[in-house]
């Protein structure tokens, strides 16, 4: 409520200079303020519905947050052409029907955490803030809000990039390779948001066995997501392409873009799942570095470097070689913790 609340009355007191800055232009400027400022007025309805809908997930209950994420997608998508095209509202339209379908689905998880019968349910007393689980909270959630922070600074960087070194055409491909892969990402966050409550819950029950093993069926199955996402894309990016457009030159652009990008797709996933272990048992500051390796560390300075010896190729390129190095260094951090724990007896202390 508190977070929801202040980013919207930061975001509507400065709302064209950051949709500039996001890429906004002359001619869509006024149709991304009308949507953003519907949904920044819902905002709050937004942070509660997420944070409760992680809560009800993380109590047990995957079925009913899956539920609950669904029907905000039905709801929406025939709330959109009713409102957009029916009642003639436009772009805002689009945002009213997000902003209600997440209430509906608002209403029915704090319906399902009012039931006295459930173990994590609203109860007098819980309301008022308590300095430690407070800080807890946000030191362990830092982790993939810094993540989150810093890709949407690396999409920014490298529409800059591309637009600098091959034009607006360069930019649709990014945007075509961006979307296919975020398919298999998406895959991927959701089996390390099946794997929080579980690694979460056995290590606080200090089933250091289960912790293991629910760690290593993740990494296998997560390897398996983007292992299949690269051999996809590597084999059939001008089938994939052309399902989003037909522009000849467009499609070249993304199919070779796709090619480079996709390069060590197969490893990220390992990359994804060791990150969200460590914040699954509370080291926010391990979980934060391996957020940002890839991110910053790694891709950032890349993209400033590899350019100015490859052209576009290298803003390609900067991908994939983050990619690797933030796999190794996951590995190594990995690596080390686990070797500690087996030389020392895994303990609590040692978490």
């Amino acid at each position: 409520l508190i977070i929801g609340l202040a980013f919207t009355v930061v975001s509507l007191l400065w709302l064209d200079p950051i949709l500039l800055f996001f890429g906004a232009t002359d001619a869509t400027l006024g149709y991304a303020r009308d949507y953003m400022e519907i949904i920044l007025l819902g905002n709050v309805i937004t942070h509660i519905y997420l944070g409760l809908n992680s809560a009800i997930r993380s109590s047990g209950h995957p079925t009913k947050a899956m539920i609950a994420t669904i029907l905000t997608v039905v709801l929406n998508a025939i709330l959109d052409p009713l409102f957009i095209f029916g009642l003639g509202w436009g772009i805002r339209g689009a945002a009213v029907a997000t902003i209600l379908a997440q209430i509906v689905a608002l209403v029915w998880i704090a319906w399902s955490l009012a039931d006295k019968n459930q173990v994590v349910h609203f109860e007098r007393g819980i309301f008022k803030p308590e300095k430690r689980i407070v800080k807890s909270t946000l030191s362990i959630g830092l982790s993939p809000f810094m993540m989150n922070a810093a890709a949407c600074l690396i999409v920014i960087v490298i529409n800059k990039s591309l637009q600098r070194y091959d034009g607006d055409l360069a930019i649709g491909a990014y945007g075509i390779v961006n979307r296919v892969a975020f398919l298999f990402v998406m895959i991927v966050m959701g089996l390390n948001q099946g794997m929080q409550p579980i690694a979460g819950y056995n290590f606080g029950a200090l089933h250091f066995d289960r912790l293991m093993e629910v760690l290593k069926k993740t990494i296998f199955l997560a390897l398996g997501v983007t292992v299949t996402g690269f051999l996809v894309c590597q084999i059939f990016p001008d089938i994939i392409v052309r399902a989003f457009t037909t522009d000849e030159e467009l499609v070249q652009r993304s199919v070779r873009g796709m090619r480079i990008v996709m390069g060590a797709f197969l490893i990220i996933g390992f990359q994804m799942v060791t990150a969200n272990f460590f914040q699954c048992i509370g080291m926010a500051k391990q979980a934060i570095f391996l957020s940002l390796t890839r991110q910053l560390i790694f891709l950032l300075p890349s993209l400033f470097l590899l350019p100015l010896w490859f052209g576009v190729d290298g803003v390609w390129l900067s991908i994939p070689v983050a990619d690797v190095a933030a796999a190794v260094t996951a590995a190594l951090v990995l690596a080390y913790y686990l070797r500690k724990w087996k030389k020392e007896g895994l303990k609590p202390t040692d978490l």
